[in-house]
């Protein structure tokens, strides 16, 4: 196992600046996932972090070992890692074992103990009884197994993931999650998981980094990050939320145009300051009539101006006065219609205050 380190790292492709100096420590036998759209910088960073790339500047540490930096890099081969790709990159022409064992034997492990590691891990990944099948007959997620098993047999310091998941249909990769999850736990190897989804992030990762146009958003554990977010894109990124410029106007008070509202932080701003206030969809209340009951004092009035049924859930736009529009997740149960009158309600306590 391997606590890696990396230190301010820079990379430009030409004019387009990829990585504008990022800094993370992933901890020994932690399961770190880099989250964020296409062209954040996450794939480059693992590229670094692997060794096929040299930073422009900065460092990259495995406990007390240089492996990167832009004198030079520790191979590839050299790194105690194994990477495991998006597409599974299976030998055709070999069985599972024969593929899982291949790494063994380019290292030229000893036959009897090849043989013993590959069975131990076929019955790690599950695929116990295929170890003669060849990938043709194996499915999506038997495949990246295979491709699991492969990466891990060689006994890794530290395991990397590049989106392994992008190939297979909604079912097999709400199964795949668990299933290295679970791997995880019973490895403890330390794991970088580079992805898109958020909802993969969320149940495969101790900690996630938020990446946008080359920088670290915030890290954290997916609580922390859903909870807390620190700004405007973490909040609408992960899980979606309503982001409403406005300003502070007293302790926890938020001005958004002619509407106030209430929120639990503030303390990291001054009165008079810029703020987005960010409030999940599935945190806003709504009720049939068009003006708030006495003694609501948070309730505002709006105007439903679509909707779409969800099963469980609908989801609403809501127009509120002086042009704003919040979205809510309500139970399908509550029957509303295209130009209904509504009050909206945002609990103070579901209400974060970031920075625009």
């Amino acid at each position: 196992m391997a606590e890696i380190r990396l230190v301010d790292l820079r990379k430009s492709f030409g004019a387009t600046v990829a990585l504008g100096g990022i800094s993370v420590t992933v901890k020994d036998g932690e399961l770190l996932a880099l989250l964020g759209p296409s062209g954040c910088g996450k794939s480059t960073t693992l590229q670094i972090l692997a060794g096929f790339l040299l930073p422009d500047s900065g460092e990259v540490w495995s406990d007390d070992h240089l492996l990167s930096s832009p004198r030079g890099a520790v191979p590839p081969e050299r790194r105690r890692m194994s990477l495991v790709f998006q597409s599974y990159a299976l030998w055709p022409h070999m069985t599972v074992s024969q593929n899982i064992a291949f790494g063994l034997e380019m290292r030229r492990v000893e036959s009897g103990e090849t043989q013993r590691r590959v069975h131990a891990i076929v019955e790690l990944v599950g695929l116990a009884g295929h170890e003669r099948r060849y990938p043709h007959e194996l499915s999506g997620g038997q495949q990246q197994r295979v491709a699991l098993a492969r990466a891990l047999v060689v006994q890794p310091d530290t395991l990397l993931f590049d989106e392994p998941l992008s190939n297979l249909d909604a079912n097999l990769r709400e199964q795949m999650r668990f299933e290295i999850r679970r791997i995880h736990k019973e490895t403890g190897i330390t794991m970088v998981y580079v992805t898109h989804d958020q909802g993969e992030a969320m149940v495969i990762a101790d900690r996630i980094a938020v990446m946008n146009g080359g920088q670290i958003e915030q890290v954290g554990t997916p609580r922390e990050i859903h909870e807390s977010p620190q700004s405007r894109f973490v909040a609408s990124f992960i899980g979606q939320a309503n982001c409403l410029p406005g300003h502070l106007v007293a302790p926890g008070l938020v001005r958004c145009g002619e509407l106030h509202f209430r929120a639990d932080e503030g303390s990291a701003f001054r009165l008079g300051d810029a703020v987005m206030l960010c409030v999940r969809p599935h945190a806003v209340q709504v009720r049939s009539g068009g003006r708030p009951p006495a003694g609501d004092n948070d309730g505002v009035s709006g105007q439903l101006v679509q909707q779409a049924y969800l099963g469980d859930l609908q989801d609403l736009r809501i127009a509120l006065p002086g042009g704003l529009q919040v979205r809510a997740l309500a139970p399908s149960g509550q029957h509303y219609q295209i130009g209904d009158e509504v009050v909206v309600h945002l609990p103070q306590e579901a209400c974060r205050l970031v920075r625009p």
